[in-house]
């Protein structure tokens, strides 16, 4: 008989104990959102650990990277202004500027005045920055592979069009990357 293939294979998780209790305590409620919901947060926590552990053998944090991996793929010049990096990493200008004050004495950016306003700044990715991303996006991708094939293909395609449509029901898209 053949072995039974893991991922196919409906075992009860720590959600499934947490319904029933539920269920069983106030069967007045459908506790359904809960089951997809509280594993779309745990699935996401466990990403983002396996994520952030490719950052780290990199040197960087997963802010870090995000700001990195945003002027890369601007391309050249691979610059910014801290404002636009802010809005395309959700992050605070205050938040991103202890970021780029970081990356800048890492020696991965530079800031430097505006070309056509004096009281602008633009923070620009180093030779060495290149570097580091590149390589760093380069382990994440392979990690992010190696992350989604735990799932068959046809699952991933369609867990990929639920969340567009769940998505989209939430955020506006941004109009660039």
């Amino acid at each position: 008989m053949p072995t039974p293939d893991p991922r196919r294979a409906p075992t009860p998780d720590r959600l499934d104990l947490v319904g029933d209790a539920w269920r069983r305590e106030r069967p007045d409620l459908d506790v359904r959102p809960q089951q997809v919901i509280g594993r779309l947060h745990r699935v996401a926590n466990h990403l983002t650990d396996e994520l952030v552990a490719v950052y780290a053998r990199h040197g960087l944090t997963e802010g870090e990277f995000d700001v990195l991996a945003t002027l890369r793929r601007g391309g050249p010049p691979y610059e910014r202004s801290p404002g636009d990096l802010a809005e395309h990493t959700l992050v605070t200008s205050g938040g991103m500027s202890k970021r780029i004050d970081r990356l800048e004495r890492a020696g991965l950016v530079t800031r430097r005045v505006g070309d056509t306003d004096a009281r602008a700044r633009v923070v620009a990715l180093t030779p060495r920055g290149r570097e580091v991303i590149d390589a760093a996006f380069t382990d994440h991708m392979a990690n992010e592979r190696r992350l989604l094939d735990a799932l068959e293909p046809a699952d991933a395609d369609a867990l990929e069009r639920v969340l567009r449509i769940w998505l989209a029901a939430l955020e506006t898209p941004p109009a660039t990357a």
